[in-house]
């Protein structure tokens, strides 16, 4: 039961038509009109793949495809029908509006720009396009508080209310990480339309989006009532609330957790929130499955729940061969989906992993940091490891763990560090010389996740004076000049050092670490993104400084630098530009 891929001349139709959509004029105006431009900024990648006429080899790449179909059509649906402004419909829209931003930035994250061969240029408007989504993700994290209060008062009447600053950067992430990993039973686009597409789920759209082709002359329809009203999917889980509706329990939890308090196919207000295990349900889907040779859902989130918290008590047990057990077991479910990061943390795994950091067993820290890197990926998780201390005894491991305790305790503080308020805590806490010395002397591996790690953290203006005490530009600038292997870090190194190249600390260690040749070599004989980095170096390194103009005018930088302004992408070109102006008035 494959999905059908849908062609790129199709996505280009759909955006097309997205365009052509008349704007809404009532309170979804601006709501509407940076969803449909963010879409448009799509245009050219999905020209590029068709020009490409490469096909995705692997159901991961498939992945991300299916997943930006599903987005498109649901915006399109979306800001079609955006137009009711009643209070219920106001706040149902506005987390539709949460849901089909978070698709697209999670669907162009895992976009493999080397299978189709992406130019710069359109790198560099995807790129825009999921940091507009980002920060309308940080947006919607306080909607529900802001700009509905007065119409929701009433609804909102309880605990519900959202702490609009302090919470803003994780609500929407908190509840939107809905289907990350879980695969659709069917693959069917239609069913993985799911939640984004949720209007009232009436029966007329359940018949038309559960009906699937399962070869050119069959179809299997799934009995509708065997699909969660919200997600469409077929239930695995059921579960009955109070105005006697059955939905599949961790998309209703969801719903309940985003501070809804009405059932999403009736609009009745929830007398209270328990969810009741509809065991009828769930053993008449059993059936239907096994009577259709369709595999069964898994066992129902309390049995999953009850087994992984036995194994959280595992992890304290005086036994070093049944905590080691325990923790590897948490490390291959955590790596899984969503649904069990969820699972485990909730049974209170988190603070117990943490502690195992600290433990003497090799075997164990590295399953336990890799555990929490794994459950770091849900971004609620990210503030419980936090709250649990952890960033302590994860730089510990950074500096003296084995190599692959090292190399995942460097990408789980770039998870955490995804939370801009987790930036100023990291970069006190000494991880930054830690991860400098694994750039320097780590695994190629190694070195990538530390430069990820570094560059992330440096985008908070605190962490530049640290990275360049810990000596973070004479190991980036080695790397511009190493040959073989060693070569790969190019990018990275280019990409954090026009990070620093703000800071006047910065400017003075590179300017001593002998940086300029180095960056006229990239200029000259560079590709890309990289011959732009460059130039922006430069030109911070040489604006006010008509001795270093002089310098790199003589080292050749006039001719690379004209071939940007004429070729380069919009910011390559407003850069070499700026500086061949520079070079002008020094050499007059």
């Amino acid at each position: 039961m494959a999905g059908v891929i849908i062609p790129p001349a199709s996505l280009l139709k759909l955006i097309a038509e997205i365009a052509e959509i008349p704007l809404n004029a009532g309170v979804f105006k601006k709501d509407c009109t940076d969803l449909t431009r963010r879409v448009s900024l799509l245009t050219h990648l999905i020209e590029e793949i068709k020009d490409s006429n490469q096909i995705a080899s692997s159901s991961s790449e498939n992945d991300w495809w299916s997943d930006l179909v599903v987005a498109l059509q649901a915006s399109k649906r979306l800001l079609s029908s955006a137009r009711d402004s009643s209070d219920v419909a106001a706040k149902r829209i506005s987390f539709q509006f949460q849901c089909v931003t978070w698709k697209l930035e999670k669907a162009l994250s895992n976009l493999p720009y080397d299978l189709y061969d992406i130019s710069d240029e359109v790198k560099e408007q995807v790129e825009l396009a999921r940091t507009q989504l980002r920060r309308a993700m940080q947006r919607y994290g306080s909607l529900n508080s802001n700009k509905f209060s007065s119409a929701l008062s009433e609804l909102m009447e309880r605990d519900v209310k959202i702490k609009a600053e302090e919470e803003k950067d994780e609500s929407v992430a908190d509840t939107l990480h809905l289907a990350e990993e879980k695969k659709q039973l069917t693959k069917s686009p239609s069913i993985s339309l799911a939640f984004y597409l949720s209007k009232d789920a009436d029966s007329e759209r359940l018949d038309k989006m559960v009906t699937k082709n399962t070869d050119e002359s069959s179809k299997l329809t799934v009995p509708v009532d065997f699909l969660c009203p919200v997600s469409l999917e077929l239930m695995k889980d059921p579960v009955i609330v109070s105005t006697g509706q059955t939905y599949e329990r961790a998309y209703i939890q969801r719903w309940i957790d985003c501070g809804n308090l009405t059932c999403p196919k009736t609009q009745q207000k929830l007398q209270n929130f328990t969810l009741t295990p509809n065991y009828v349900l769930r053993s008449l889907i059993s059936r239907w499955c096994t009577e259709h040779n369709i595999k069964q859902p898994a066992n129902g989130r309390c049995g999953d729940m009850s087994m992984i918290r036995s194994l959280v008590r595992s992890l304290s047990n005086r036994s070093l061969e049944e905590r080691r057990n325990a923790v590897s077991e948490i490390r291959s479910l955590s790596k899984r989906s969503t649904d069990n990061r969820i699972m485990i943390a909730e049974a209170g795994a988190i603070p117990v992993l943490v502690n195992l950091l600290t433990s003497e067993d090799v075997a164990t820290q590295e399953n336990a940091i890799t555990c929490l890197l794994n459950l770091s990926i849900y971004d609620n998780n990210k503030e419980l490891i936090m709250f649990a201390g952890a960033v302590t005894s994860i730089v510990q491991v950074l500096r003296a763990g084995t190599m692959e305790a090292r190399e995942n305790a460097a990408a789980t503080l770039f998870s955490l560090s995804l939370a801009d308020e987790n930036k100023i805590i990291i970069g006190g806490s000494g991880a930054i010389p830690a991860l400098v010395d694994l750039l320097e002397n780590g695994t190629p591996r190694g070195k990538k996740d530390a430069a990820t790690a570094l560059f992330n953290l440096c985008i908070y203006q605190g962490n530049k004076g640290r990275a360049v005490r810990a000596g973070i530009v004479p190991a980036l600038v080695k790397m511009l000049s190493e040959t073989s292997s060693h070569r790969m870090m190019v990018d990275e190194a280019l990409t954090i050092l026009s990070v620093l190249a703000s800071n006047l600390d910065a400017k003075s260690a590179m300017v001593k670490a002998n940086t300029l040749p180095a960056l006229i070599g990239i200029l000259q004989t560079g590709q890309g993104r990289n011959r732009e980095n460059a130039a922006a170096i430069l030109l911070s390194l040489c604006k006010r400084d008509n001795e270093r103009l002089v310098l790199i005018c003589r080292l050749g930088a006039v001719v690379p630098l004209m071939e940007l302004s004429k070729n380069g992408t919009e910011r390559g070109q407003r850069k070499a530009v700026s500086l061949l102006e520079l070079l002008r008035k020094a050499c007059q």
